[in-house]
């Protein structure tokens, strides 16, 4: 799933692609993509586009005074093409393809969708907050306004709630997914299960150090590189995410799983939780 430092990076990439740039039409090819009706897709053609950004993992294109917003979910990315097909795609499930954006000189945006499962969201409105993800977003890790004092009271707030849990919400904290999630917190030799209250002040300013140096290391590396460059340096980065089996890079023991029924996490049990490996609550159902 593309998460902050992707999406940070693929903005800044098509920043410079299309700042200036004409949108000839926009053509959805997956219907259950498209999340809004009004203004109506069609008011994007001719428009200019002003400025890419991102909000968490959201990627807002601002064009001709609107705002072209798609969410990537788990398997969703954006392909740039230097020259897109002349017919507008026409729908399917099959294709991977869920929308094309049509530039003025033929060239073009394919947004995809891997998988069967379909989440990939794509919105036209007039302002960011008109997309109810959006307008939920809790601060951003990496912006000035996220200060120790802040993740302290998010922690507080959390209770007895699982800290990996929490870093993933995105009301709580924008942007942090399964995968940076594990990262920080293996930089933090923190257990994923430990309960978020029970940080003393030195852990959060670990933890705090960690969200900043995790997140702004892999936004650095990402940045200046083209979209399709972007998957491979996250996944050449990875300490821990993915790597079960593996060794460590910080101690050389194994790289542990504990599998969840959509979903995994990964951890080094000697780093994180004084060597004791964590339950696997799906495998251990499975073996009763």
């Amino acid at each position: 799933m593309p998460e902050l430092p992707e999406v940070e990076a693929l903005a800044l990439d098509l920043k410079g692609r299309l700042d200036g740039r004409a949108i000839v039409r926009v053509d959805i090819a997956a219907f259950s993509a498209l999340k809004t009706f009004d203004p109506p897709l069609s008011s994007l053609d001719g428009t200019f586009v002003e400025d890419v950004t991102r909000h968490g993992k959201f990627l807002d294109i601002a064009t001709g005074g609107l705002h072209l917003v798609v969410h990537l979910a788990r398997a969703g990315w954006i392909r740039w093409r230097a020259e897109v097909p002349a017919l507008p795609p026409r729908p399917s499930t099959k294709s991977g393809l869920a929308a094309r954006v049509v530039l003025d000189d033929d060239s073009g945006l394919d947004i995809t969708e891997a998988g069967t499962k379909k989440s990939l969201a794509v919105y036209v409105v007039r302002q960011p907050a008109d997309v109810p993800g959006i307008a939920r977003l809790g601060p951003d890790p990496l912006a000035d306004e996220f200060t120790i004092d802040v993740l302290q009271r998010i922690l507080e707030d959390a209770g007895r709630a699982q800290i990996k849990g929490v870093l993933r919400q995105q009301s709580i904290v924008a942007g942090i997914g399964n995968a940076y999630s594990d990262e920080l917190l293996h930089a933090a030799k923190m257990s994923p299960f430990k309960p978020a209250s029970s940080l003393n002040p030195d852990d959060v300013q670990v933890l705090y150090d960690a969200i900043r140096d995790v997140l702004g290391d892999a936004v650095e590396r990402s940045r200046g590189l083209a979209a399709s460059e972007l998957k491979g340096e996250k996944k050449s980065n990875l300490a821990v995410h993915g790597k079960k089996g593996a060794k460590c890079p910080v101690c050389g023991d194994v790289v542990r799983e504990v599998s969840f029924a959509d979903s995994f996490l990964n951890y080094c049990a000697t780093c994180q939780t004084g060597g004791k490996p964590l339950a696997d609550r799906r495998m251990s159902k499975l073996l009763k």
